[in-house]
Formats: structure tokens, sequence, C-alpha cells
């Protein structure tokens, strides 16, 4: 988009879930943080691919396979383009869990040994913190915390640099936290593992559908994401990993596809990312992952992040002054706004939202590290996304305010 202001009703006539109904109410979505609907080109993606003919990919001679690969390789090279990373350093997953784990499976457990440090951030996804717990249970590496301001929620960069020593082996990373909406010094921080040689693994699922990416700036060593926080169906995610990693991890998953030859003397795998893909995959998910990454490519990405931040903006100011409220670590320009109203379950504020037809989530949202950082049990969290509407804001206020005033 060129226009001078953000086509919103040009977004949203992409969108098929507008039309939906809840509780007698036109549906207020704001729980995109959770996964983003999905705009017509994936929904069409999808429903061409399954019923045409379709065959499965980097098997058989005939035209139909070769076609079908063809278009899998290709959309391989859109996430590439979409990463600023080379084609053969973008492995298919289900999605960033799955990532996170081929990561910890795979490269920790070949180079992690007993006294070996991997550190987490306080305010990770339960995706980037356990998978490190069981490989540090399974080679004796350690898991070390590293802590961050519970008035700020942003990370402590003083603790991270006295953290940081020769046992490091492994720093986890969001690149924007899932609850508050923080966004992280990728840059400083990997940049300062480096002088130490430590491999940084980066949680970019919350990041993707609002900051620019590009994987050699940030000299990230592993970069994953989900395609269904980016417009794409479930089930389908993308690992980035550096060449040189991935040329000396071994498989994780064994099967059909990943290997040059096998017999029971023993098995010649492929080469990445090949041999980090065995079986049959998604491929209905990577030619919609592409059909996304397409789509949102051709908006005006700074005008939607800008679109975005003023609704964020016009939310805060219409909740900031309800008695007992309180919005946890504060990010400006940010897509979530997170809160506690004092002596009200959160999942009781949600369900009043949801019975007016606004659709927010509420609870511990993966995250229970962070929440006992705060030293709460839960809360609301409102996800904004460039489909949502000044208008849909102003219910969710006026939906808050009364939730507030009946509990």
């Amino acid at each position: 988009m060129t226009s001078q202001t953000f086509n919103i009703d040009a977004v949203r006539s992409n969108f098929p879930f507008l039309n939906h109904l809840i509780n007698g109410h036109s549906l207020v979505y704001l729980d995109s943080a959770a996964t983003t609907q999905k705009p017509i080109q994936v929904i069409d993606c999808i429903n061409t691919f399954y019923s045409g003919a379709i065959a499965n990919v980097h098997r058989g001679s005939y035209s139909l396979t070769g076609s079908i690969t063809n278009r899998f390789e290709t959309a391989r090279k859109t996430v590439a383009g979409f990463l600023g990373a080379d084609n053969d350093c973008i492995i298919w997953t289900r999605g960033a869990t799955e990532a996170l784990n081929l990561i910890a499976q795979s490269y920790g457990r070949q180079t992690l040994k007993p006294g070996d440090e991997i550190m987490i951030s306080e305010m990770e996804h339960h995706a980037n913190i356990v998978p490190w717990q069981l490989i540090a249970e399974q080679t004796g590496a350690k898991v070390v915390k590293w802590s961050i301001d519970p008035i700020s929620c942003t990370l402590d960069m003083i603790a991270y640099k006295n953290l940081l020593n020769d046992k490091t082996k492994i720093v986890a990373v969001s690149h924007i936290s899932n609850v508050t909406g923080t966004l992280n010094p990728l840059k400083d921080i990997i940049k300062k593992a480096h002088e130490y040689g430590v491999v940084v693994v980066v949680d970019g699922a919350q990041a993707v559908v609002h900051e620019p990416i590009d994987v050699n700036a940030i000299d990230a060593d592993f970069y994953v994401f989900s395609g269904h926080k980016l417009f794409a169906p479930s089930g389908i995610g993308v690992l980035y990993g550096k060449a040189a990693l991935l040329d000396v991890m071994p498989p994780w998953h064994g099967g059909g596809k990943m290997v040059e030859k096998v017999s029971f003397e023993g098995t010649l795998f492929a080469d990445s990312p090949a041999k980090f893909e065995a079986g049959t995959p998604n491929v209905a998910g990577a030619l919609a992952l592409e059909k996304a990454i397409l789509w949102f490519n051709s908006l005006d990405k700074k005008k939607a992040k800008q679109h975005i931040a003023s609704l964020q903006s016009q939310l805060i100011l219409g909740i900031r002054d309800i008695d007992d409220l309180n919005i946890i670590g504060l990010q400006q320009g940010a897509n979530v706004v997170a809160f506690t109203v004092e002596g009200v379950h959160h999942s009781d504020i949600a369900i009043l939202l949801d019975q007016q037809g606004i659709a927010v989530r509420s609870g511990r949202h993966c995250a229970h590290p962070l929440m006992d950082v705060l030293g709460i049990k839960g809360c609301v969290r409102v996800s904004i996304a460039l489909y949502n509407t000044s208008d849909e804001i102003e219910r969710c206020i006026t939906a808050i305010q009364k939730a507030c005033n009946l509990l």
C-alpha cells in the first residue's frame, strides 16, 4: 500500500473471519498474539492445493510431483528472502516449538557436556525453556536464569554481561515477549555472546509479524518462528540456522527423504536442509506460508505498525484510569496490552468480555516463570493486529469498563 494513511478497509476485505458472530455480537478478535486470522489468499491456497491433483515432493519422476516440488522449494526461497537468509539455511518444521526442540536435541545434544551452561531469560515462552531443561538433564549441562526488571519487564543487560562466561554455550532469548511485547536488543545480545563464542537461539514467533527480520544483519545463529502467527496455517514453521552449524548437526528425526543411502550396515544422510526434514512434509502449509508472506509483503508495513501502535495507545488511554487496573510492563508501540485488576480473577474478566463479543487471552500465557517474577497468578492480554479497528478498540474499552464495574 502506498496511500498516506493505512487502508484498513482494504486490509479487512481479505479476512472472512470478520463476518463471524459470537454470543450474538460481531466478533472483535484481540488474541492475535496467540494466532492470527487468515486472509483469503491463504485459505484459497490450501483449498486449491487439496481440491486439485496433489503429489508428494522430492519423490518420483512424473510431471506433477516435479511441479509441486518446484513450488515447495520456491516457498522455501520466499521464506529465506523474508529472513534475509540463504535457501539451504531454511528448515521446515511444524512450528517454533518443534524448531527449538530440534536445535536442543541436535545441536545441544552434540555439543553440550557436564558443567556447560545454557542461559535463558525469565520472559521466555515455555517453548524456549522446557527443551533446554530436557537437554540439560540429558547432557549434564546447567540452565542459568537471566533476570528481568519486574517493573519495566525488560532484560537486565548488566546481569547478562555478568552471567556470560567460558562455561556459557547457548543463550536462548525471545525477540519479542509474548506477554508484554518487550522488544529485546538482539544485536547487542548476540554481539556480546559471540565475544565468548556463545551460540544464540532466538525465538522469533512474536516478532516476524511486527519487526523486519534480517538474520545476517543481527548475526543470529538460530532463528525460529511459527506460520500461524504470520497469517499462515498452523502446523508449519521455520528454523533458520547458520550453514556452518547446520552442516555439522546430526539429524533429529529419521525416515524417508533425509537420506542418500540406507543399508543395514549404516545410513548416509543427505545434506541440510533435507537431513532435518524426514518424511512427508506439510506441503500445503509451506505453500500457504508463502502466500501469507507475499500478501504481508504487499502491505506498507511501516504504516501497518503505526496503525497498531495507534490502537494500542487508544486502548491504554481508555483503561489506564480504571480503578485497581494495573497495566503490566507497558511497552509503547507494541501490539499487546497486558493487565490485572486487583481482587479480580483474570479469567472472570475474559469471560465477561467474551459475552460481549470480545476475544482476549487470559491466563499465564505459557510463561509461568515470568508470572512468578511479576508476583501474579495470571493476567488478561489484549493483542492487536493490523486488521483491528479503532471502533473495535472502543468496544473493548467499554467492555473492560463494564466488566470491572460488575466485578
